[in-house]
Formats: C-alpha cells, structure tokens, sequence
C-alpha cells in the first residue's frame, strides 16, 4: 500500500491508499487544502484537528449542494427520456394536405377569348400593312 505525502493548510501529512488511487488522493487533498487556505486567509490559527473538521465541512456543503443539483438535473433528463418514448411510441402525424388554388375555368375561356381576339387583330393589322 503505497503511502502519499500530502500538504493541507501548511501542514504535510502521510497518507496511506490503495495501488492506482494516488491521483485521486491529491485532487481530494487540494480541494481540501483550498478549503483550508480559505480558512487560513480569514486570519487566527486554528488547531490542526478543528482546520481538518472546518474544512470537511465546507467540502460536505458544496458536495450536499452539487449532489441536490444532480437530483434535480437527473428528474429533467427522465422527464426527457419519458418523453422521447413518448414521441416515438406515438404513430406518425397524419399527412398534411396542402390545397393549391385551382385556375376558375371561366378564367381559363376569358384568356382563350382575350387570345383570339389579339391574334384577330394582329391579323387585321397584318392586312392593312400589306395594303399600304
């Protein structure tokens, strides 16, 4: 079992711990060791045990308030989940119909009489141009 020197608030402590746990041994040590320089910045010198307890505790608090956080992150992303079941459970929406207007067949024979009316006249000036 390897053994881990470790420095919190000024102070170094061995600390014993499993083969492959070192890395996380340090992590855990320096978040507590920031804990602990906060409490040095706010002035006095506290016993070593009472620095130690303070400083848990104020790893306790954030880890209590990071871990309400999950909870509420983890019942948003099971709400998600139920309803993306949900959405693919459901059948396929019904297709759309889309109407596109349709051309009055009044309008159709208007333009077919409009167009041979202009074709007559063109005719009839057709005529009076050859004449002259």
């Amino acid at each position: 079992m390897p053994n881990v020197s470790i420095s919190i608030g000024g102070r170094t402590f061995e600390v014993a711990c499993q083969a492959g746990e070192e890395p996380f041994l340090q992590a855990a040590a320096r978040a507590l060791d920031a804990e602990a320089a906060v409490l040095a910045a706010q002035g006095g010198h506290l016993p070593e045990s009472r620095m130690l307890l303070m400083a848990g505790l104020m790893l306790a608090d954030k880890t209590v308030g990071l871990e309400e956080r999950l909870r509420g992150i983890e019942a948003k992303l099971a709400e998600a989940r139920a309803r993306v079941a949900e959405l693919e459970a459901a059948p396929p929406p019904a297709p759309e119909r889309v109407e596109v207007p349709v051309i009055p067949p009044r309008v159709s024979d208007t333009l077919a009489e409009l167009a041979a009316r202009a074709e007559s006249l063109a005719d009839a000036v057709e005529e009076k141009v050859m004449r002259v």
